[in-house]
């Protein structure tokens, strides 16, 4: 079977058959790492203390408490919310021969610390005056935005796409991820909890 934008058989499954409204946030939020922007988005739900939720909330009564959202919609929404995020992520694989074949703008969103201990070759670590002159480029230029863990990509590709911009894919995963997959003689590393 095929899955949709290039989904594994383990998250078509998560996304169609066992999210359900009383799943509670935390839940929800390992099954669609999208769901607070999604629902942010769309309901102006979790983006702040006012509007915030508990991860011990179900969905069902953070829809019951906000105007009484009918709960399965919305689980809809942060299923579309999800498949759109997938097809905003490149894999690590995908990026290599992307690397190799096509003029691709990659762009680390790290610290200059994590980017000075290793980066993949060819990226360049955002900054303020890159940040900048990327607004100046075609707006199809193929740019891939690069993270630790992957955790951070979309919130940038989203900006990037606020601003007219295209072909805008995260590395899923993050450089953790292309350093087990595609490149192993770049270094893993963790990073203090703050």
């Amino acid at each position: 079977m095929d899955f949709p934008f290039g989904m594994t058989h383990y998250t078509y499954l998560m996304t169609t058959t066992e999210a359900h409204p009383d799943l509670t946030m935390e839940e929800l939020l390992g099954i669609f790492p999208g769901a607070r922007r999604t629902l942010f988005q769309l309901h102006h739900i979790g983006g702040c203390s006012s509007c915030g939720f508990s991860p011990t909330e179900t969905l069902s009564q953070i829809c019951a408490r906000n105007a009484g959202l009918d709960p399965v919609a919305v689980l809809a929404e942060i299923k579309e919310g999800h498949l759109k995020d997938e097809a905003l992520l490149i894999s690590a694989l995908d990026l290599q021969k992307q690397l190799r074949d096509a003029a691709v703008r990659l762009l680390d969103i790290r610290t200059r610390e994590e980017f000075e201990a290793v980066a993949i070759p060819g990226s360049r670590l955002m900054t303020q005056e890159l940040m900048q002159e990327a607004m100046n480029w075609p707006k199809e230029t193929l740019i891939v935005l690069v993270d630790h863990t992957g955790s951070r990509v979309l919130d940038a590709a989203a900006y990037f796409a606020g601003h007219g911009f295209t072909n805008v894919k995260g590395l899923k995963g993050g450089i953790d991820a292309y350093s087990e997959q595609a490149d192993p003689s770049l270094p893993r590393y963790t990073t203090e909890a703050a």
